[in-house]
Parts: structure tokens; C-alpha cells; sequence
């Protein structure tokens, strides 16, 4: 069945099937949001279900919810939970200080809180989403309902004083109505293209009336798990600046790979 993923589906079951041996038994795991951490709730499932591992998971979205329940993953809110011990998600865009953009999949609130309340964050992801400098990806902004016209105005305001390379701002749409979050809130995705100071950047667009959050994770990344399309993986450590490199093997996964078949 692995023969039969993509390239990219690969890289990304390499980065999120290694991810899962950093959780224990025992712990308080933060559940992300996106097609990699799908990956990692399959992989983690398969774990519950094959080797007995005790785990209690907090999700970042009613999606992810909905997939670890379905995979024998016991879901509870962060409220009872209180800490969590380690969040593994993905990200749109990693830079070499492991600064990130994350919100592609509309869960960027509930993603930020998740990981700040976690002893580690693990990033799981493939190569292509490393980049020189944030920004090719449109950075996700949450912002509530009311007036939101008016906050997107003071956003393009803002943006002029900011070193960025864009500054077009637009609606993320569903179909034909505007996205909405599992908060309710909607997104406005900012095509800045180029983000010098990620760190001013985040700070100045959280004091804007009506924005919630943004989707710059700024020192809350332990951990980059980087997948290839060959069971490569590299694994970078913030904290001590350690690479290492290791080897999936696909052929070990057959049990999940006949499970997403049926």
C-alpha cells in the first residue's frame, strides 16, 4: 500500500510516523490540524490499537476530533486536560530559527493555545515547506465577525509600516460564504510575501481591534521533524542545534496503509 502514496504523502507519513515515538504511555498529547497531522492521528490510532499505548488527546479541531475518536484515540477538552505534555502538528512555512506559519487549515487559534500549553511542540512536515524567510505562504489572520471590513482596513493600514513585501489582504472563502473557524471567527489571509521581523510582525497585528490571533508561532517550536518520500527523516532540536538523521520503514506500516484502504 505505501507504493501507492505520492511523493509528498510519503515524506509526510516519514515526518509524522517518527514524531509518534516522542509520546509515551500516560501522556496528555495535543492533536493537530492538516493533511500532516492527519498522518501523525493515523499513526498514533495504530499505536493505541496495536501495542496498547495509553494516551488522552486534545484536539485542535472538531475534524481532528472526529479522525482520533474514529482511530481509538480517547479526545477530551484542554479545560480538563489542564497540560499537556507534548502537541505534534504541522506547518505551512519553518524558517532555520524554527519560527512558523501555521492556520492553512483554519485552526490557527486553537493550534496556538494548544501548543503554548504543551512542555514540547513537535513539528512534523517535509521538506518544501523550509524557507529563507517567511512569508511566501499568505500568513492566516483570525478575526471576529463584527466589523471586519474595518479590521481588514487598519490591517492594510498597519502593514505599510511593517518590512514586508505584500500587502494584499483578502477573505478566505468557502465555496461561496466566508470560512468560518470552529470559533465562528473568519480569516484574513495576508499575502505579505516576505517577513523580515516575524516577531514585530506578530506583535504589532495582535493589537489590532478585532484580530484574535495570527498564525505566527514565534519560540513555541521544540522540535522539526522533517520527512522525505524515502522514509528519510531529519530531526532538528531547537534548544541544542542537533540534527540527526534516521530511516522509516514503510513495509512496518502495512496495518495502517490496509486500514485507509478499506
Amino acid at each position: 500500500m505505501a507504493g501507492e502514496l505520492s511523493p509528498i504523502d510519503k515524506a509526510k507519513f516519514a515526518a509524522a510516523r517518527r514524531a509518534v515515538d516522542f509520546v509515551e504511555s500516560g501522556m496528555r498529547v495535543g492533536l493537530g490540524t492538516g493533511s500532516t497531522a492527519a498522518w501523525m492521528v493515523r499513526c498514533l490510532g495504530e499505536l493505541v490499537r496495536e501495542q496498547g499505548l495509553s494516551v488522552t488527546g486534545v484536539a485542535t479541531s472538531a475534524r481532528t476530533a472526529a479522525l482520533a475518536r474514529e482511530v481509538g484515540i480517547r479526545v477530551v477538552e484542554l479545560d480538563e486536560a489542564k497540560w499537556l505534555d507534548i502537541t505534534i502538528d504541522g506547518a505551512d512555512e519553518f524558517d532555520a530559527d524554527m519560527a512558523l506559519i501555521k492556520g492553512g487549515g483554519g485552526a490557527l487559534l486553537r493550534e496556538k493555545i494548544v501548543a503554548t500549553a504543551s512542555d514540547r511542540m513537535v513539528v512534523i512536515t517535509d521538506a518544501a515547506k523550509e524557507v529563507a524567510a517567511l512569508g511566501a505562504f499568505p500568513l492566516p489572520v483570525e478575526v471576529i465577525p463584527f466589523g471586519w471590513r474595518t479590521t481588514k482596513a487598519l490591517l492594510e493600514e498597519t502593514l505599510v509600516s511593517l518590512d514586508v513585501m505584500g500587502r494584499e489582504v483578502s477573505l478566505r472563502m468557502d465555496g461561496q460564504a466566508p470560512f468560518r473557524t470552529d470559533e465562528g471567527n473568519l480569516i484574513l489571509d495576508l499575502a505579505l510575501r516576505r517577513i523580515t521581523n516575524p516577531r514585530q510582525v506578530a506583535l504589532v497585528l495582535n493589537q489590532i481591534p478585532g484580530v484574535v490571533e495570527n498564525g505566527l508561532f514565534i519560540d513555541i517550536c521544540d522540535t522539526v521533524v522533517i520527512g522525505e518520500a524515502d522514509g528519510t527523516v531529519e530531526l532538528r532540536d531547537a534548544a541544542s542545534g542537533r540534527v540527526e538523521r534516521e530511516r522509516i520503514d514503510f513495509a512496518e506500516s502495512d496495518n495502517l496503509f490496509r486500514d485507509l484502504a478499506r
